[in-house]
């Protein structure tokens, strides 16, 4: 179903800054390995353990990566932003390629099958990279690469969005497009006749759910990131909202 794109009605946005920021973010590089997946168009790295879906609709292109289990966190780092660049390996490093700038869309899985490489087993980290994204920082015949990242803070055009799934009786919300951390840790949601906040559960992913229904009513969200920030977003969605539409709030990180 071809998505519907609506401006915030009311942008009335309330910035909070935690007293305990968590330092997602930091200057620090940290030792990791690096290999690509997929084609140079993007082919296999689209939708992925993050939930999202077309990564070029969404805003994430090819500057995507999937994460080890050291990364990814079950999932609680997926929209987290790293800042990575090849090192330690002038064979295959490509001289003055500088760092490419990749968001978390997937999940690297770990195997034990006889014949494939261990690389994203605990306890290691590792990036999988998009093919264009590796091919950016070293020479694909490389395979593998030893890198060094950083949490970096994630540049987003235009504000957060909100893609509304489900059924009538259970309601699916992908957060995305999110700015600076990047990572939602916390979502909760409000009818405009129910008024108060119901917290709202992960179910995988950036994918968050209730079982409240609020069918006809307009839709508000208030939003947590890693670094501790919550936004409010008042009346995201209108009250003829319907499941398979996104909204993009006036606001961002």
């Amino acid at each position: 179903m071809a998505m519907a794109t609506s401006r915030c009605l009311v942008p009335l946005v309330i910035f909070m800054y935690s007293l305990a920021i968590s330092g997602a973010i930091d200057g620090n590089w940290y030792d990791a390995h690096a290999t690509f997946y997929g084609d140079m168009q993007g082919g296999e790295t689209m939708n992925g353990a993050c939930g999202y879906g077309n990564l070029f609709e969404q805003g994430y292109g090819l500057a995507n990566t999937a994460l080890s289990t050291a990364l990814f966190n079950r999932g609680l780092t997926c929209g987290a932003c790293f800042e990575i660049q090849c090192v330690n390996d002038p064979q295959w490093c490509i001289k003055g390629a500088g760092t490419i700038k990749v968001t978390a869309t997937n999940f690297c899985p770990p195997t034990n099958e006889k014949g494939r490489p261990p690389w994203c087993n605990p306890p290691q980290k590792h990036f999988d990279l998009s093919m264009k994204m590796f091919t950016t920082i070293a020479n694909y015949k490389a395979g593998i690469i030893p890198v060094r990242y950083r949490r970096t803070p994630c540049i987003k055009h235009g504000g957060v969005k909100f893609e509304l799934k489900g059924n009538p009786h259970w309601l699916l919300v992908l957060v995305f497009n999110v700015a600076n951390a990047g990572d939602v840790t916390n979502v909760k949601i409000a009818g405009s006749t129910t008024r108060a906040w119901i917290p709202m559960t992960r179910n995988w992913g950036q994918n968050w759910q209730t079982g409240t229904p609020l069918n006809g009513q307009a839709l508000s969200f208030m939003v947590t990131t890693s670094d501790g920030k919550t936004l409010t977003f008042n009346n995201v969605a209108p009250p003829s909202w319907r499941l398979g539409q996104t909204f993009e709030a006036a606001t961002n990180f």
